[in-house]
């Protein structure tokens, strides 16, 4: 019995894809192909093989070492891993063992600015096919399960802001290596607009040549693209996407973002889905997750109201978003960056409310009574979030909100002025409510949660060591 079969995974539809695999490789006569799983950050790791190869991958599996989930953002290990059981005190962890990536078929494609190269998303098993619980792709499939036995399904839609920028050095000296820990010097960047005439032709046409390359590139992907938007700020662009169910618009994102990077790279320029980079006038970028619930048995959208403006199961899934927001706000808002956004007047929440069609409140009912396309936009989110956690949490809160049918409240008409829990101020409060979450442990597991608290409890220790501009600047003369 090969992998794919202990895993439970080499069903019928399985091979056929495996089978079309194969075709297309010979049919477009590809030399590689990428096997790629997003890590815990949602960053694509993974390894490349060369054609001939994948067949048996697809079958077998790739070993990777375990310790690529247990790297924070600087990719520095955060966990011990040579002593007895490893960091989680079982013998596949110890000694920096070996995983297995098992790629999924449905998701090939040849990528389109590397027409000799075929690409897969891989699941994260171990050696005898169980699923490896600190995988995010398989959190978020759990999540998904729960839901499907409540009835529905999860129905998302993305929308998501960057920067976009013109890279002025393309060499590399031997002083800028990097080191686990210290990433290296960013970039060094020119603005491609000046920002702040906020959907004006003219700020989308400066811009035109490098989003057109990204279009094609990412319609190349079969990536379901709605829009491309100029945004508020220098640089600053939105890109949109129709809705899809489950895992796809999971795996969209992590596609989309690693495209983007790829692409931008490689015409010379810069693209970064970090929330507010430290460059001048800059605007902070959301990702505002678009959501509803399809009935399972009927497939309508659940939050369709009659008379009203979103039904109770919407209402109650909805409070379940908003009383959690400080705990899920860790997988939202993942980085300690993604707090600067948190303001009042900014166009970003800053408080745990609702409203009809307001920019300001944390999550904003679009939609009509009797309206199918009724929807919930939670603006909470960063870009840099892992796609499959963000979701996840989104599940989980709102799948509690809906068992107990919790009531959100009255709506926000002043959302900087309503009383109401307010958001984390930094990563480290997040942290804080997220390991004390009962819910988000019984959704989650509390194994995933203690691994994922730990993993950014290690990101902020290494940030309160360092010594901070704004510091520097505060009392190196005064004192």
């Amino acid at each position: 019995m090969h992998l794919a079969e202990k895993a439970g995974l080499w069903t019928d539809d399985r091979k056929a894809a495996a089978r079309e695999v194969e075709r297309r490789i010979q049919a477009a006569e590809l030399t590689v192909v990428r096997l790629s799983f997003a890590d815990q950050h949602g960053i694509l790791r993974g390894k490349t093989l060369v054609a001939g190869e994948i067949a048996a991958a697809m079958k077998g599996g790739v070993g990777f070492s375990a310790t690529m989930l247990l790297k924070d953002t600087s990719h520095r290990t955060a966990f011990p891993v040579w002593g007895p059981g490893g960091p989680f005190g079982a013998v596949e962890w110890e000694g920096a063992a070996d995983v297995m990536m098992l790629p999924d078929p449905t998701t090939f494609r040849v990528l389109p600015w590397a027409p000799h190269t075929g690409w897969m998303l891989c699941d994260i098993v171990f050696a005898d096919g169980r699923p490896v619980p600190i995988g995010t792709r398989h959190v978020y499939r759990q999540a998904l399960a729960a839901l499907a036995d409540a009835g529905y399904d999860f129905f998302a839609g993305l929308e998501v802001e960057f920067h976009l920028f013109k890279r002025e050095k393309t060499s590399l000296g031997l002083r800028d290596a990097a080191q686990p820990g210290q990433p290296g010097t960013p970039p060094e960047v020119s603005l491609l607009n000046q920002g702040y005439q906020y959907l004006t032709e003219q700020r989308y046409d400066e811009m035109d040549p490098i989003l057109e390359i990204l279009r094609t590139n990412i319609a190349g992907l079969g990536l379901p693209l709605r829009s491309l938007e100029v945004e508020f700020g220098p640089s600053q662009i939105e890109f949109t996407f129709r809705a899809g169910t489950g895992l796809k618009p999971a795996d969209a994102m992590v596609l989309f973002r690693s495209a983007t990077k790829q692409v931008a790279e490689r015409n010379g320029y810069h693209a970064t889905f970090m929330c507010r980079p430290k460059l001048p006038n800059i605007m902070s970028s959301g990702w505002h997750l678009h959501q509803s619930l399809r009935d399972r048995k009927t497939g309508a959208n659940a939050f369709t109201g009659g008379k009203e403006l979103l039904s109770p199961v919407g209402m109650s899934f909805m409070a379940g978003l908003l009383e959690h927001a400080a705990a899920a706000a860790a997988f939202s808002t993942p980085t300690l960056n993604g707090y600067k956004r948190y303001r009042p007047f900014s166009l970003a929440p800053d408080r745990a409310i609702w409203g009809r069609d307001n920019r300001g409140v944390m999550v904003r009912v679009l939609g009509a009574p009797g309206d199918p396309a009724t929807h919930l936009e939670n603006r909470v989110g960063e870009p840099a979030a892992n796609p499959y956690l963000y979701m996840a949490s989104q599940v989980v809160c709102g799948l509690d909100g809906l068992k107990r049918t919790a009531d959100p409240g009255p709506s926000a008409d002043k959302p900087y002025d309503t009383k109401a829990a307010m958001l984390p101020r930094t990563l480290a409060d997040a942290v804080a409510a997220l390991r004390e979450s009962k819910v988000l442990r019984a959704g989650l597991g509390d194994f995933f949660v203690d691994y994922y608290v730990r993993l950014k409890q290690a990101e902020i220790d290494r940030f309160n060591l360092e010594v901070s501009d704004w510091e520097q600047r505060e009392y190196f003369s005064i004192f």
